[in-house]
């Protein structure tokens, strides 16, 4: 099993962060990790309930289908099935003070395939900056 945290503030509101969570069909063009993305279910809210996707981070590509939870301040998943991976969990949780969002992320996902540890750190590393940083910059070119 991986699992990684990481934390930082985007100068922008929670429902305008999570409409960029919410935007997975735009993922390929800002994530270096989502080579497809296809929404399968919508909750009563237009948002994704079940997606599969298909990326690629160290030369291990997956084919997956993850189910989503949506609050009024994050969003969580789960593996439902995937090619490379037994399970898989992240959240991101966010909460406002002085006009910025501080945006936490939280990620666990254990492989189906032994992979060695140098590989695993560098992987979780793509993952972490994607989810942060990469994210930050998709909204900031948003607005």
């Amino acid at each position: 099993m991986v699992s990684g945290h990481s934390s930082i503030d985007i100068a922008a509101p929670i429902p305008e962060i999570l409409d960029a969570i919410a935007d997975l069909e735009s993922y390929p063009s800002w994530s270096p990790i989502h080579k497809e993305v296809e929404i399968l279910e919508r909750d009563d809210n237009g948002r994704p309930a079940k997606a599969r996707m298909t990326v690629s981070l160290m030369g291990i590509n997956d084919e997956q289908t993850l189910a989503y939870t949506w609050s009024d301040t994050g969003v969580s998943w789960d593996l439902v099935e995937g090619t490379q991976q037994k399970a898989q969990h992240a959240e991101y949780s966010l909460s406002e003070s002085d006009g910025q969002t501080h945006v936490e992320f939280e990620m666990s996902l254990d492989p189906k395939i032994p992979v060695p540890g140098f590989l695993m750190k560098k992987g979780k590393k793509t993952i972490i900056d994607m989810a942060t940083v990469s994210l930050q910059e998709q909204i900031a070119a948003r607005s």
